[in-house]
């Protein structure tokens, strides 16, 4: 059976709501609060631990904030179901983030075709309108359950062989890392309702919302690649630090 937390009322410097979020966490990170179990009330935390409610407010709020619980008006706290966590200013193989986590990648090749610059691919690609492009659209599964769609469209003269490989041994980050090095990437982040194929492709709702990564990349001064990395903001979540 779960457990409650435990006040400790020493002389630890940190601040009390500090120590109500290291109570809580605790009682997540070992297991003993599972995913959607439900949290004690504002109320049954401050009779537990003996903290103000504006302490236990302000812990709850941040636990929300940072993805660890979820709060139902009018029906309690819970805890939040763990979601996968990528870097936000670095670029990674998918794949080898899902073996870091134990899981096992599998893909599905939806798209891979050979298209005509349109004038937003042209532009994002440095090429002239109407210069080949490679398309390919492949979604990612960590141990069954889609976990992203990676819309991908790929500067031919970058990659001319792009077409020729077997993406469901080797992602298309695997391969341009040996064909293009990267050396330069931009991000962009949105939040987005998915479109119904897309929603069919993540197996979600079309009122849950998603992540979207917009990002291109360079090989030197050679454009190679621009991609929509979509996500379903349920299963996903994004991360990253700074420092001077």
């Amino acid at each position: 059976m779960p457990t409650q937390p435990t006040a400790t009322r020493d002389e630890s410097p940190a601040p009390l709501y500090a120590r109500v979020k290291q109570m809580i966490g605790r009682e997540i990170l070992t297991g003993n609060w599972p995913p959607h179990h439900r949290v004690p009330s504002e109320s049954e935390l401050v009779a537990q631990l003996g903290f103000s409610r504006m302490t236990i407010n302000r812990a709850l709020r941040e636990l929300t904030a940072e993805g660890l619980l979820v709060r139902m008006q009018g029906v309690g706290t819970f805890v939040a179901e763990p979601k996968t966590r990528s870097a936000l200013f670095e670029v990674h193989n998918i794949a080898d983030e899902i073996a870091a986590r134990g899981h096992r990648h599998t893909c599905q090749v939806v798209l891979l075709n050979e298209e005509p610059a349109g004038p937003q691919r042209a532009v994002a690609l440095n090429l002239r309108e109407g210069q080949r492009v490679y398309h390919s659209v492949i979604v990612h599964y960590e141990d069954g359950e889609p976990l992203q769609i990676e819309d991908r469209y790929v500067n031919a003269q970058a990659a001319p062989h792009y077409l020729e490989q077997d993406f469901t041994l080797q992602t298309p980050y695997a391969y341009l890392s040996k064909v293009a090095p990267l050396t330069e990437g931009e991000h962009v982040v949105e939040a987005i309702l998915a479109d119904p194929e897309e929603c069919r492709l993540l197996q979600i709702n079309p009122n849950e919302p998603c992540l979207l990564i917009r990002r291109r990349t360079w090989s030197g001064r050679q454009p190679v690649t621009a991609a929509r990395l979509i996500h379903p903001g349920s299963r996903h979540r994004l991360e990253g630090r700074f420092g001077n």
